[in-house]
């Protein structure tokens, strides 16, 4: 009897009916972020609204606002009389699986390797061509949705627009009016139903009237199912990548795939008619509700798509059914609850002064003009606006939860939104930062679950690298290099060594893995899936490595990745032996699976102790003769001095043998390092220099470059700008790549909380005087800790630990303060300004 009761008062399909059915369907959980109850009335939380906003419709796809369930994605471009949604699906690539071996590698490799022993570097650099393998294949585009209202729309109000992506509730929505009436739509994309949903409403009955279709730039077909109110599109990837600048041929053969899109209008007053068996036309609706569901014919990396045995239209119609019985506000409290679970995990306010105040009211508390996301951006120079900061961190929580799910492919080059059928850079997962990039905020921002697909891409990979060791080095374990796709390529790109020759793709892949436990502190995961997988990389390691120099192991030949030196002859080039990044990856690899071993009572085995003699064999840390870090084994002359990359840098962040407490001199080198290298460059560029500057505990810095990234990118321009933020925060390198956007949040949360699996420390590198006043809640921190905390006049107030799972015995740092902690599982301890408990409840159940 409810239900009918709140439906006199609540349209069924409203908004704030959707809300009271999630209260009514789904038990009411307390958010992790709440589990820590700060004594600081008002500072836990920011007062501002977590929402991109714009105030006109797109011009440019990076003015379209993203949504996704992991595996399908779409841009809302929120145009008044022509709506667009531009589709993608994480699955449809170009290509086949492939061989990825050369049999002529060993001998080229031998040649190589003479040169450099010669110290012919120019000489070995072009040699190595001969390595290179093929061009990996290509992420494609799903298609668009159009949807064509009434002529009268083009005399909208424009001061009524207002389009917004709502970071809380994963919702897109667009209002408008048209004379008395004012026009809604409201988009998201649910993991648990796999479907992209829309509603478009009218405040005046019987105002909606519109024509939608569904539409491909890839080879396909579409039609309408009679008497169903449903566009079926058929469609084919290419079963090679597409040679540049060619047409599509007319007979691909690759990838085959479906989407399916359902119509639905309100009882009583809608009519849908069959436009040209392609299109559905609405007249004279209160409202109507598309549902998009899509799959393909991929299944797995080694299985032949035409093999596959998938029918995707099948699949397609059999999720569109079951989707039949479920109401748009059904669908929009599933969706509510599962994203909300992931997202409200984690709160970050930051403030200038105490007091809590919005940035969308005055000194008066009265209500005035929201600027536009893109005004905020453009004016972040001068006013520092921390709820900006704030804004883009969660930004990027956000994306990571809405292009990487359980199951989904691995966030490339562009998460999951691309608009190409060619993109940059093939939109392909880049190994020698970019794909890492992507995963650096799932454990610090507490999204473990996010981080699946890299783990799942990373076993892919293992078993064709295995074959690419064997055959290409003659080496055993599993190797990948610079650059991969959907079908788990291991074997070097195309084209010159500089990017191409660059071995190490896997190694840096499994130290995510370790990582993964000293967060988690997840045995069973160490054992069963993080163990053999590094267990098989640091076997190729060992064979990789050669004997060198003054008793040394090195590697050659070696690069440092998209970098160039002056050799001693004059020359350029890019190829020698031992570069710091190859000998810091292989020490993290070896020191992870040294650790590892001694948890799973393996530190006695025969390979472990080749390990251990290997590790002591590896090149030290050395310091050039301007005081920065070699990046070389020689003191190489830079070809740049302001390059893109800090391979060289590896060590002090993500990695852990720089540290300011252990290698005092080293980290000073690293400092010299940040400083030659300049802060120019693209925007996953600056996001390291962030976490770099912050692991060397100098906010200043940290936070010029924060500041330097809002830089808003002008789309018709955007060759005149190195990194910066797109209206609707996408990072631009240019073009677009989100690495960027994930590096930030990673970046943010090392400037407030590092750890060890012993030690935390606190507020290392808070930027006191733009940030005196905040507070986070719910980073994950080493150990299996959940850390929250406050901060005034720029000192820390309260401190909030947990761990879930275990016992912590635990190192608290801040500033000249250190104290030991004793954490018992299950309880939430509070610990004041001067590191002292004084509170302490049982967690919530």
């Amino acid at each position: 009897m409810l239900l009918p009761m709140l439906k006199t008062h609540f349209h069924e399909n409203g908004f704030l009916f959707s809300l009271l059915l999630i209260l009514l369907c789904f038990p009411f959980a307390m958010a992790e972020k709440d589990f820590w109850r700060s004594s600081l009335v008002g500072m836990s939380d920011s007062s501002d609204p977590l929402k991109l906003t714009f105030n006109a419709p797109a011009k440019h796809w990076t003015d379209a606002i993203p949504i996704g369930n992991g595996r399908l994605g779409a841009m809302v471009w929120g145009g008044v009389d022509t709506e667009i949604l531009q589709l993608n699906e994480d699955t449809l690539w170009t290509g086949t699986p492939a061989n990825y071996t050369n049999p002529d590698a060993p001998q080229a490799l031998r040649e190589v390797r003479k040169l450099v022993d010669d110290g012919k570097y120019a000489e070995a650099t072009e040699a190595a061509v001969k390595l290179s393998g093929k061009p990996s294949d290509v992420y494609q585009l799903l298609g668009d949705i159009k949807l064509e209202f009434e002529v009268s729309h083009q005399s909208y109000t424009p001061e009524t627009y207002h389009r917004e992506l709502d970071l809380n509730t994963a919702t897109a929505r667009v209002k408008y009016s048209v004379g008395d009436v004012e026009f809604t739509r409201e988009h998201f994309a649910s993991n648990p139903d796999q479907a992209i949903v829309t509603k478009i409403a009218a405040s005046k009955p019987g105002s909606l009237s519109f024509i939608v279709s569904i539409d491909s730039k890839l080879h396909h077909s579409s039609h309408v199912v009679d008497g169903q109110s449903l566009i079926v599109l058929h469609g084919s990837c290419r079963g090679v990548r597409i040679p540049p600048k060619m047409e599509l041929d007319d007979n691909p053969k690759g990838i085959q795939y479906s989407a399916v899109l359902s119509l639905q209008v309100s009882d009583g007053s809608g009519v849908v008619h069959d436009l040209d068996e392609k299109k559905l036309k609405v007249n004279g609706s209160d409202w109507a509700v598309l549902r998009l569901v899509a799959s393909s014919s991929f299944k797995g990396p080694f299985t032949q798509p035409s093999l596959s045995g998938k029918d995707p239209s099948s699949e397609s119609l059999a999720t569109m059914k079951k989707l039949k019985n479920l109401s748009y506000s059904n669908l929009y409290a599933r969706h509510l609850n599962d994203y909300q679970s992931l997202f409200q995990r984690v709160s970050l306010h930051l403030s200038k002064s105490s007091k809590n105040e919005s940035s969308s009211t005055n000194s008066g508390g009265k209500e005035v003009r929201v600027a536009s996301t893109a005004e905020r951006v453009k004016s972040f120079q001068n006013d520092e606006d921390p709820s900006l900061v704030e804004l883009l961190f969660q930004y990027s929580r956000y994306l990571l939860i809405s292009c990487s799910r359980p199951g989904t492919q691995v966030a490339n080059l562009q998460g999951i939104w691309n608009k190409n059928v060619e993109p940059a850079w093939d939109g392909a997962p880049h190994l020698n930062i970019n794909l890492q990039m992507n995963y650096w905020p799932s454990l610090p921002c507490n999204l473990k679950e996010c981080q699946e697909p890299l783990f799942d891409f990373t076993s892919f990979l293992s078993v064709n690298g295995r074959k690419t060791a064997k055959v290409n080095y003659e080496a055993s374990g599993w190797v990948a290099h610079q650059v991969s796709d959907i079908w788990a390529k291991s074997s070097p790109d195309r084209g010159q060594a500089v990017w191409a020759l660059w071995p190490m793709g896997g190694a840096w892949l499994c130290t995510h893995l370790w990582e993964h436990y000293t967060y988690t502190m997840d045995k069973n995961f160490l054992k069963n899936k993080a163990y053999p997988l590094m267990e098989g990389c640091a076997s190729f390691l060992l064979d990789w490595l050669i004997n060198g120099k003054d008793g040394y192991l090195e590697t050659n030949p070696s690069t440092s990745p998209e970098h160039m030196f002056i050799a001693p002859d004059g020359k350029p080039a890019s190829v020698s032996y031992s570069t710091t990044m190859d000998i810091a990856i292989t020490k993290e690899v070896f020191s992870s699976i040294i650790s590892a071993a001694e948890i799973l009572g393996k530190s006695k085995d025969t390979f472990i102790d080749k390990v251990r003699k290997a590790q002591a064999r590896l090149l030290p840390y050395k310091i050039a003769k301007d005081g920065s870090l070699m990046e070389w084994a020689l003191d190489f002359e830079d070809r740049e001095v302001h390059h893109r990359h800090v391979s060289h840098l590896f060590g002090l962040y993500p990695g852990h043998t720089i540290t300011v407490q252990k290698t005092p001199n080293i980290s000073e080198a690293a400092n010299n390092t940040l400083h030659k290298r300049g802060e120019e460059g693209p925007g996953w560029s600056t996001a390291w220099k962030i976490a770099l500057w912050a692991r060397l505990h100098n906010s200043e810095h940290a936070y010029r470059m924060v500041k330097h990234l809002f830089d808003l990118v002008d789309p018709d321009h955007e060759s005149d700008y190195e990194g910066g933020l797109y209206s609707n925060l996408f990072t631009a390198h240019p073009p677009f790549q989100i690495d960027a956007n994930f590096g930030f949040s990673a970046a943010i949360a090392e400037m407030l909380v590092q750890s060890t699996i012993n030690d935390l420390y606190l507020l290392p590198a808070l930027p006191r005087h733009v940030w005196p006043y905040g507070c986070v809640k719910g980073l994950k921190a080493r150990g299996g800790l959940t850390v929250n905390m406050c901060w005034t006049g720029g000192d820390l107030d309260e401190v909030g630990l947990w761990s879930s799972e275990q016992i912590s015995l635990t190192t608290l740092h801040y500033r000249e303060t250190t104290v030991a902690a004793n954490l018992s599982s299950g309880k939430v301890y509070t610990f004041n300004k001067l590191l002292k408990c004084v509170r302490t409840y049982s967690l919530p159940k």
